[in-house]
């Protein structure tokens, strides 16, 4: 009884639809009530009871739920439906669209009442807003998301507390990015709310803010643990299109129960398509690793799964980052023209939004490789690049590459006899190594039980 409007409320609703189906109170009433007890309940002196409620609908011919709240009874159905529509393009990349769509059904959500559909369309403009490079604005969206689901359990809870942790990390807030999701998978883990989805959307979340600190021990347990959790799927787009058609064919049939079923497989589908950003992420990590490790073969192997995962034709940090760093390893390998090429390609697709941190990344290489080949001049230019492109991010977390830069720079300048200039660099350098905050994250969250 307690998702019902009040008692004024519902009897002019009745008074309503009595009236457009030119019904009188006695016809209405019969057989289980009187011509009185209609009267008092359309003037909203009395609190009908789930049973007169049911008999009235039923005469009325309407749904319990559009008598007792309003609401259509298909509504939230179709709601669901137009959200899995939602879903699909923005695993397909079209923000705009996804956000325009979204932004609709949070109106119609936000009109009827409905918090979960409210909640979902909120977590989806949060996400294109994220897809969009609006971190600020994003986070709002999923602040609001996670006031709907403040009742509801920690993993129903995760998208968007996940999402508003990359929103953070993106604006520069990498300890806290870590602390949201650090906090969610030990609660998760240690409450024995093993839930694959939301582990593996915090496990895979929590990867970049760890690489960024320097943390990348437990980067790479978090990428080994998100890739022991993937769901395992052939082909998820045309299944879950499979899925939204049955559910259009069995809404209108008005078989709404079943209908919500395959909606909620489908929307179970477009989650895994958008996971394969998160996905190629861990691969990335993976690649990461072993190029630490000297095991440039195995490195090659994962970075290429990784862009392998993403659209060529999305500018995507994570893309960015994959791409980087297997054009260095091609060039530890020896192999300085793909290498080249691979960055120039890199150059060429980067979002000028959130692009800096791996441009400044391909001019540092592709200074190397002009060092390699003995141009000095070029060498510079490139590196010099680097440093005005982290210098105007300001992130704390370029500090580290900041320094590397600065004794490139530094060295080349020495060995050409440039020994002012060369100093110059390393002070510049000095300065950036004793920037960073260096505070030492917390104990690790407890395992997954893999």
């Amino acid at each position: 009884m307690g998702d019902r409007d009040d008692r004024e409320v519902i009897g002019r609703r009745v008074q309503r639809l009595r009236a457009e189906r030119g019904m009188t109170q006695r016809q209405l009433a019969e057989p289980a009530y009187t011509p009185a007890y209609i009267s008092t309940l359309e003037a909203g002196r009395v609190r009908p009871s789930d049973e007169a409620l049911r008999h009235l609908a039923e005469r009325l011919g309407v749904g319990y739920d559009e008598l007792a709240t309003g609401r259509p009874a298909r509504l939230a159905t179709e709601l669901r439906l137009r959200l899995t529509g939602a879903h699909h393009a923005l695993a397909s990349g079209d923000a705009a669209l996804a956000a325009a769509e979204y932004a609709a059904l949070l109106a119609e959500a936000e009109a009827h009442g409905l918090e979960e559909e409210r909640a979902a369309a909120l977590t989806g403009l949060g996400e294109c807003a994220l897809e969009t490079g609006e971190p600020a604005d994003a986070r709002g969206y999923f602040e609001r998301a996670e006031e709907c689901l403040a009742g509801a359990p920690l993993p129903a809870r995760v998208p968007a507390l996940r999402g508003r942790a990359v929103a953070h990390q993106l604006a520069g807030e990498l300890r806290y990015a870590v602390h949201l999701m650090e906090s969610a998978l030990d609660e998760l883990n240690r409450g024995g709310l093993h839930d694959p989805d939301a582990l593996l959307l915090l496990y895979s979340g929590v990867i970049g803010p760890y690489v960024d600190l320097g943390a990348h021990a437990r980067a790479a347990e978090a990428a080994e643990f998100a890739l022991a959790l993937a769901p395992r799927a052939g082909d998820p787009a045309l299944v879950a299109r499979m899925h939204r058609s049955v559910a259009g064919t069995l809404l209108a049939e008005g078989r709404l129960a079943e209908a919500d079923a395959s909606l909620a497989k489908a929307a179970e589908l477009y989650r895994e398509l958008r996971l394969r950003t998160e996905l190629a992420n861990c691969h990335w990590m993976r690649g990461h690793v072993h190029a630490r490790n000297g095991e440039l073969a195995r490195a090659e192997a994962e970075l290429r799964r990784a862009l392998e995962m993403l659209p060529a034709a999305r500018p995507h940090h994570c893309r960015g980052r994959a791409a980087v760093e297997l054009a260095d390893v091609l060039r530890r390998d020896d192999r300085p023209e793909e290498a080249a090429e691979l960055l120039r390609s890199v150059l060429d697709g980067l979002s000028p939004r959130c692009g800096t941190p791996y441009a400044a990344g391909v001019h540092r290489l592709l200074g190397l490789l002009a060092e390699e080949a003995g141009d000095g001049g070029a060498a510079e230019e490139h590196y010099v690049r680097a440093l005005g492109l982290l210098e105007r991010g300001g992130s704390a977390s370029s500090a580290g590459e900041l320094a590397v830069l600065c004794r490139l720079l530094g060295d080349l300048r020495r060995r050409a006899g440039r020994t002012e200039a060369a100093m110059d660099a390393y002070r510049t350098g000095l300065g950036h190594c004793m920037a960073p905050d260096q505070t030492p994250l917390g104990p690790a969250p407890a395992p997954p039980p893999l």
